[in-house]
């Protein structure tokens, strides 16, 4: 008897298995020569071939179309059981959901530029996204940096930004580096709340599968198999961006967003953001995404303010 094991991380048990593990019973009803164990986050699929491998192709299908949308009505598993991994999905899909975050919320790229990112991270290992504040460049950013670890393509997330201050003095806040700045991560730390089951979130932070931290504690390392994300870029010096690029380690992905008219160096220093865009503009392998107000997803009047400060620039 052979047995496989497929994995539920990152999945509410309760709404995958179903009231009594009624979704899985409906499974096993229809290969009674098999029998289906669930134990903690894994169920265990034991019986010969070829029943076992069928059953295996429909729980991962599940799995992935429970990632997309959120949910598995019992017809689903009944097309599934009935077709296998070739039933046709009986929602409307959307290639441009990234995953289904906290309590199903749906997160996927909007706008046309948004859309671009997705796939301009799913084709290139580092990834320039550039624009105003608002056009969901971080938020995207973290939604893919989340998929690929859920998915297993990494195994840790690394996100940080250079400790510059934006008109406020961090020398006054209380505790160390990492202790002032993290209220300059907040939007990051909400963005992950979407995307992560509270308890989930918290053991990732504690066992440092996912790392948030400022861009000075990045000197020094390689960082392999990991997704990195740096955001706020336009506020690294020309230096401080070519140790981040070098610490790309094998199996890296690198995700840098910016809005190159933000930037809070002192008048004296290039932005090592506007810098790298200049110099890598032709290095093959590296993909840039050039966001802009009608990317904006706040508020609508957010558009309206972008466009007119715009215009009273020129």
């Amino acid at each position: 008897m052979l047995e496989k094991v497929i994995s539920l991380e990152d999945i509410p048990l309760v709404d995958f298995l179903g009231v009594q593990n009624a979704n899985i019973k409906e499974i096993s009803s229809a290969f009674p020569k098999s029998k289906l164990i669930s134990r903690g986050n894994e169920i265990r699929v034991r019986g010969a071939e070829p029943e076992i491998t069928r059953i295996s192709e429909i729980l991962e299908s599940l799995v992935a179309h429970f990632q997309k949308h959120g949910h598995i009505t019992p017809t689903q598993i009944k097309s599934y059981v009935q077709d296998g991994p070739q039933a046709q999905d009986l929602d409307q899909l959307d290639e441009n959901v990234i995953l289904i975050g906290n309590k199903g919320l749906v997160i996927k790229a909007r706008t046309p530029n948004q859309i671009k990112l997705l796939k301009a991270a799913q084709q290139h290992d580092l990834v320039f996204a550039t624009g105003p504040a608002g056009t969901g460049k971080t938020y995207t950013a973290v939604a893919i940096a989340v998929k690929a670890l859920r998915n297993k393509e990494v195994k840790k997330i690394i996100i940080t930004r250079p400790a510059v201050e934006a008109g406020e003095n961090l020398g006054f806040l209380p505790g160390d580096l990492k202790e002032k700045i993290d209220p300059y991560l907040r939007p990051i730390y909400d963005a992950l709340d979407d995307m992560l089951p509270t308890d989930r979130l918290k053991l990732y932070l504690e066992n440092r599968t996912i790392e948030i931290a400022p861009l000075a504690y990045m000197r020094g390392r390689t960082l392999k198999s990991a997704f990195i994300l740096l955001d706020e870029a336009q506020n690294t010096t020309s230096m401080q961006m070519k140790m981040f690029l070098t610490r790309m380690g094998p199996n890296s992905k690198v995700i840098i967003t910016g809005d190159r008219t933000q930037v809070d160096l002192p008048k004296n220093q290039k932005s090592g953001l506007i810098d790298a865009l200049h110099i890598l503009a032709k290095v093959k392998g590296v993909g840039f995404v050039e966001l802009d107000s009608m990317d904006v997803v706040r508020h609508k009047l957010v558009k309206e303010i972008l466009a007119a400060y715009d215009k009273s620039e020129t």
